[in-house]
Order: structure tokens, then C-alpha cells, then sequence
């Protein structure tokens, strides 16, 4: 951590989140995860239906990012450990480290917190609701004979689908916690992504206050691009219709950052101002994390975004 970098607000989920997360650490002086829980498929989805909880996973994925050093290898495989065999088949140990302290704190949130306390994470992480919540998705297209629209539930399903347009939540009112309305209040960067448009990035946007206070804050809004479209979720998308996307649902953003090697740019708003350059690790699949926190990092050293990068510039 960097006691003269800025206060850090990083919203996703998966993957991506936790990869934003590795990058951020290294420049921020504070961190706040705010994560997606919509997912119902895997250990997390089976939890959720058997506890009617959180899906737990993507804040284990998070935990795992902000591990202190050195223990953070094995901690992390320890998170991530998936059993064989028996009524334990599938599930990972850090899913049912986080479903165990919700119960014992009876609250899940409170759960979280008591795992970020005992692993002695070097920031907060946050489950973007406080309670189970479905994840529900309007089609493009998808009007029927009476004028009525598609409507498909359950992250699952969205993601292997094309053709979203907009997501929200069941129940629409799930709040988030205070703790998330706070750091969002007080953060000079707001990190959105990377990850899945929709069942990742947007499912932890998409509770009202959420957005509302994201479109308050004074930080900057970035939006780390995806690598590439995900198909079939994304299938087609640039860069621009990422941002449109994320316009869709009240988030907008003042700057991308994005390696368009593997996606186009496209046609972005003039006022959303563009940092690219190389972003990949050597597989060419997920982002860098040095190479993302040297970006993000120049961008806190240079608060006047519009002026200070160029669209289209590295």
C-alpha cells in the first residue's frame, strides 16, 4: 500500500475483479471491493440455494487478491481449495470459510468483514447486496406479439446468452451496505471492470444506490476494457459499446483504459477521455497487474484526466 496514493473504490466481480485488485493494491493508501453476488451456478449457487445467502464466491476470489504478503500463496490455494468427493464435491474451502462466519455472525456482511480482519486483507471487500439477490436481464429484440420483452433470470443463463440490453436485480430495492454508500462518497478513483459486462460488472452496479452514488462522487470514474468480446454474452462489442452499456445503466465514465490489440476502440463520447497500450500478461488472456497499476497509478499523478491524456494516446 502507497500512504500518498489516492482512496481506491474497485466494483466487478470474478476474475476480473480480483485481477483489478492485484493491480491497485500496489499504488492505492486504501481499498474498497465492492463485488458482485448474483452468480447461481457452481459452489457459489449451491450455497446460495442451501443457505439463502450471498453467492460467496466471487468475494473469495477478492479476499484471495488482498492477501498480505508473504502468506498471501498459501492462504490463497488454501481459499481456493476445491474438495473431491462426498456431499463436499465441488466446493471451495474459502466458500465455506465465508458461508461459516456469516452464520456465526449472523449477518453476511458482518461475515466478510470478520474474514478480512482474520486474514488481515490490506483492504475491505464488500458484497454488493446485503442479501441473496437473482439477476435479471432484458433481451434485445425480444418483444412479443403483444408488445411485451424477454426477460431471462439467473447469471447462469445470461451469460451464455446474446443480445442483453439491461440488467437489474430481484429484488429491485436490495440495498448495499452503508459501508459501500461511504467509500463511494469519499473516493478519489472509482474502478469499474474488468470482466463480464453484465453478469460481472453491471450485476454490482445495478442496485440503484449504487449507481446514484457513482454518478455523486467526485473521483475519477475509469473503466478498465475487457481484453477482447466475450461470446456469446458480448459477442460483437468494442470498447464503445462497453461504455454504452455502462450509459445504459446510469454509469457513466470518464475514462477508459484499454489494450486494443484484441478489441477495437471504437466511437467513444467525446468527453470520455482514452489511455491504450499493451495491458496483457504473456497469455495474452488476462490483464497485467504491473502494467495496469503503472496506468492507474499515472493517472492519480495527473488528476486533470481530459487534459492530461489525450483520446486515443498512450
Amino acid at each position: 500500500m502507497n500512504a500518498s496514493g489516492p482512496v481506491v473504490v474497485a466494483i466487478g466481480g470474478g476474475h476480473g475483479l480480483a485481477g483489478a485488485l492485484k493491480a491497485i493494491r500496489s499504488y492505492a493508501s486504501q481499498i474498497t471491493a465492492v463485488v458482485s453476488v448474483a452468480d447461481d451456478g457452481g459452489s457459489s449457487g449451491r450455497l446460495r440455494e442451501l443457505l439463502a445467502i450471498p453467492a460467496p464466491g466471487d468475494v473469495r476470489r477478492c479476499l484471495g487478491a488482498l492477501l498480505p504478503e508473504p502468506s498471501s500463496t498459501l492462504l490463497n490455494r488454501a481459499l481456493e481449495h476445491r474438495f473431491e468427493g462426498g456431499e463436499l464435491d465441488g466446493h471451495a474451502f474459502g466458500n465455506l470459510m465465508i458461508a461459516a462466519l456469516a452464520a456465526a455472525a449472523g449477518d453476511f456482511v458482518a461475515g466478510v468483514t470478520e474474514a478480512c480482519r482474520l486474514l488481515g486483507t490490506v483492504g475491505a471487500v464488500y458484497p454488493a447486496t446485503e442479501e441473496a439477490v437473482v439477476l435479471k436481464a432484458e433481451l434485445d429484440g425480444g418483444g412479443d406479439s403483444s408488445g411485451g420483452t424477454a426477460v431471462l433470470e439467473g447469471q447462469v443463463r445470461i451469460m451464455t446468452t446474446a443480445g442483453v440490453r439491461r440488467v437489474s436485480l430481484v429484488p429491485p430495492d436490495a440495498c448495499p451496505p452503508q459501508q459501500v454508500l461511504d467509500a463511494l462518497a469519499h473516493a478519489g478513483q472509482i474502478v469499474i471492470g474488468p470482466g463480464s459486462l453484465y453478469t460481472s460488472v453491471l450485476a454490482a452496479c445495478a442496485p440503484p444506490r449504487i449507481s446514484e452514488a457513482i454518478r455523486a462522487s467526485s473521483g475519477v470514474r475509469i473503466y478498465v476494457a475487457n481484453l477482447r468480446e466475450q461470446v456469446p454474452e458480448t459477442s460483437g462489442y468494442d470498447v464503445a459499446a462497453h461504455v454504452r452499456g455502462l450509459a445504459r445503466h446510469g454509469i457513466d465514465i470518464d475514462l477508459v483504459v484499454a489494450d486494443v490489440r484484441g478489441i477495437a476502440l471504437g466511437d467513444l463520447p467525446d468527453d470520455v477521455a482514452v489511455w491504450s497500450g499493451p495491458l496483457a500478461d504473456s497469455s495474452g488472456l488476462c490483464h497485467d497487474a504491473r502494467l495496469l497499476s503503472a496506468v492507474l497509478e499515472r493517472v492519480h499523478e495527473r488528476p486533470h484526466v481530459h487534459g492530461a491524456v489525450q483520446k486515443g494516446h498512450s
